[in-house]
């Protein structure tokens, strides 16, 4: 068996989806994955330290996005403001050429009750982050607490619309739609929903 070649994470991902989707994720092991794109298991482990670690895998590099988002908000930007902005950073994260990557995670992560606490736990994460960049900048709570989660929100809603069969709009029109439905449900004007 080949021990390494360019683009093994990949194709390990791509692997992992496409046996998840005909296995199950419970019946498929680290060592099928590795077969079946000519790896042995070793390599498999040198790129992920479980097989669940092939649909979070990236996590950082999201987290990273929002907080480059909280960070490009203007000093005194009111707490909606701040988490507008890491919303929009996040979109970048999601071009369409990932959208059929990202049905095919979400379908497996479905089935799968331990992996679903997983992606509450990571959007807990998110939400965590957002509420500590929020304190440093000095909004107190409940605002800190209310606008992380909210943003939360908003990118979950987003994001389930946005892999949705048939579904073509990008992103970021999407998370807009949903600022705009959440500005329309608190009749605030002070929630900024269009990029300029």
């Amino acid at each position: 068996m080949v021990r390494w070649e360019p683009g093994a994470r990949e194709r390990l991902q791509q692997a992992a989806l496409v046996l998840f989707a005909e296995r199950g994720f419970e019946q498929t092991t680290a060592a099928d994955i590795a077969r079946s794109v000519g790896l042995t298991e070793r390599t498999f482990f040198r790129h992920f330290a479980d097989k669940r670690e092939v649909l979070f895998d990236g996590q950082h590099l999201l987290a990273e996005a929002f907080r480059t988002g909280f960070e490009a908000a203007p000093a005194g930007a009111a707490p909606l403001d701040v988490v507008v902005s890491a919303l929009r950073s996040a979109a970048d994260f999601f071009p369409d050429a990932r959208r059929p990557y990202s049905r095919a995670r979400q379908t497996v992560i479905d089935q799968n009750p331990a992996l679903q606490e997983r992606e509450r736990h990571k959007m807990a994460e998110l939400a965590a982050l957002g509420h500590e960049v929020l304190l440093g900048r000095g909004i107190a709570d409940p605002a800190a607490t209310l606008a992380a989660e909210t943003g939360i929100t908003v990118f979950s809603v987003a994001f389930a619309q946005w892999i949705r069969h048939g579904e073509n709009r990008s992103f970021a029109q999407i998370q807009t739609a949903v600022l705009d439905e959440l500005r329309s449900l608190t009749g605030s004007e002070s929630v900024p929903v269009h990029q300029s």
